[in-house]
């Protein structure tokens, strides 16, 4: 994985400010690249496998094309390689969604809400539960069952 990091401004410190005072300011480096899965995995929440399951998924959610677009794409689809060398660009993306369907159907209804938005819309666990109308830290757990199923429909051992 690339990082790409940034400095980012987090508070600005201390009392109200007469004329003149100068401020105080912190920041913190951020890795824009850390998706919310790899945060998890990193942390120690996610074992490989499941990290492994999700990335995949997520893999085939962008290569089948599936993000929200606002205006129509005029450039060609450029797809290098992939798992299914032999297929055109084409029906390499529609392999993708094929799959992308298959394992979010084998994730199951109640799962595979909190699994796209934490997996392919990059949607942090706390965001997600709130979204959802779940309790604090009850992502976690849904998302670990999530992605087991996934990675069964994946085979990946």
């Amino acid at each position: 994985m690339r990082r790409q990091l940034v400095e980012r401004e987090l508070t600005v410190e201390g009392p109200r400010r007469t004329k003149g005072a100068a401020k105080r300011r912190r920041s913190v480096t951020v890795n824009l690249a850390e998706s919310p899965l790899s945060w998890l995995h990193a942390r120690g929440h996610l074992d490989d496998r499941l990290f492994t399951a999700g990335e995949k998924l997520r893999a085939d959610y962008e290569q089948a094309q599936l993000g929200a677009r606002i205006t129509m794409r005029w450039e060609p689809v450029r797809i290098r390689g992939g798992s299914d060398p032999g297929l055109s660009p084409t029906e390499r993306q529609l392999a993708a969604k094929g799959r992308f369907d298959g394992a979010i159907t084998s994730a199951g209804r109640g799962l595979d809400d909190v699994l796209w938005r934490v997996v392919c819309a990059g949607e942090s666990l706390p965001e997600a539960e709130k979204a959802l109308s779940w309790p604090a830290r009850s992502g976690k757990l849904v998302l670990r069952l999530a992605l087991d199923r996934v990675a069964d429909f994946y085979r990946i051992r």
